[in-house]
């Protein structure tokens, strides 16, 4: 299924959706960075990206033709900072709102569905009129904001045709949910919101994938079973560090199968086959797995614990936030995470290279979307369209 992308920052999602059986044509994104890194991989082989083509260009410019007809689904991460809890979170009032142009690709492609992703940031109670406003813009991209009107005013406007019986037009049944993604086996505490739409005239019958991993899981593995330590050939620790109570209540959910049996993956999960980081990258047979000194933390910026999933992989809002992208060793010692370390963490393969700078390659990684969490996503988005592309035949 033909498909393109929007915002596609270096490529995180766009690899999970292609992971999933979609084909991205196009995809567009500002940074010529990040263009130039997805076109160093697609350069240096990484498979199945061969035939992407990457447009460097505002999406403000863009114009859509010829894709109506032809593009399935429309994906796409806009800008986050403007509702980042790590930003100035000035929503609307933020020139790099990008969600209008969302809308108008909606409005212009007219695709059977769409997926956007965004920080958790956007469900603040301060940002809940604006919020529902987005969704009711995705769910009736035909009704225009007039050039003199607010965006108050506007919401106005789509309340009333929302709650109308004249919803003749392009129209779609928007769906989102607030994703942790180490539910899904990605080895980060990273809580994002996923809107899904489909097309009203497509009956698609769809749902989020039910979580994969939990947390109880990774609990019974450490303190009941143990097994997790053998696992990586490490002595069990001597202190517990939850009550006794709670052992009880997470051996009764994994004996009961409330909650996930596969648990939460740690960064240790995440990096164990990875050797200590050397000054020269030469000598690595790691892609990107060089030692970055000067780490340090400080109250509120504390590292990633080796045996939990990893704090959100951050962008910055000025650069690379140092306390918050190191990792804790076991001596206690804590350096940063290598851009490699990053990647796995955010759960990019191996061989999808990053070309830049260290702190551009962080900037790049903390902005993405984990590839496994886009591909399980997508996965279910594509098998529910495939199904009912079958059941029409």
């Amino acid at each position: 299924m033909e498909s393109i992308e929007l915002f596609s920052g270096t490529g995180g999602l766009a690899l999970g959706l292609q992971m999933s059986g979609f084909h991205h044509t196009d995809l567009y994104e500002w940074n010529e960075a990040s263009c130039n890194n997805i076109r160093y991989n697609i350069k240096n082989g990484y498979p199945d990206i061969q035939d992407w083509n990457i447009i460097q260009s505002d999406v403000r410019t863009v114009h859509y033709d010829g894709y109506t007809g032809n593009i399935q689904l429309v994906a796409g991460g806009p800008p986050c900072q403007p509702f980042s809890l790590g930003g100035k979170h000035q929503a609307y009032n933020d020139q790099r709102d990008m969600f209008p142009e969302a809308v108008r690709a909606i409005r212009e492609i007219q695709p059977k569905a769409f997926i956007f992703e965004n920080v958790r940031g956007l469900l603040r109670k301060s940002f809940q009129s604006y919020f529902n406003y987005i969704l009711l813009q995705l769910q009736h991209p035909e009704v225009i904001k007039p050039s003199d009107a607010t965006w108050q005013e506007h919401l106005a406007m789509l309340e009333r045709y929302h709650t109308s019986n004249h919803d003749l037009g392009l129209s779609y049944h928007v769906v989102f949910r607030l994703l942790n993604a180490a539910d899904y086996g990605v080895p980060q505490m990273r809580h994002r919101v996923i809107i899904v739409g489909f097309r009203s005239d497509y009956n698609a019958d769809w749902s989020f994938p039910e979580p994969t991993h939990s947390q109880d899981a990774l609990l019974y593995s450490k303190w009941i079973s143990k097994d997790y330590w053998k696992k990586h050939n490490i002595p069990t620790p001597n202190d517990i560090p939850i009550s006794a109570v709670k052992l009880r209540a997470v051996e009764r959910n994994i004996k009961e199968n409330t909650v996930p049996s596969n648990p939460w993956q740690t960064v240790r999960d995440a990096i164990h086959d990875l050797p200590e980081p050397l000054t020269d990258s030469s000598s690595s047979h790691f892609h990107n797995h060089v030692f970055r000194p000067g780490a340090k933390i400080y109250a509120g910026h504390s590292g990633s614990l080796l045996d939990e999933p990893s704090k959100t992989i951050k962008a910055g809002a000025h650069g690379v936030p140092g306390g918050e992208n190191t990792i804790v060793l076991d001596d206690g010692s804590v350096r940063y995470y290598t851009v490699r370390e990053s990647a796995r963490i955010q759960t990019f393969p191996d061989e999808y290279i990053f070309s830049s700078s260290w702190t551009e390659s962080m900037r790049q990684i903390g902005n993405a979307v984990p590839v496994r969490l886009a591909h399980i996503v997508g996965s279910s988005i594509f098998n529910k369209m495939e199904r009912m592309i079958k059941d029409a035949s």
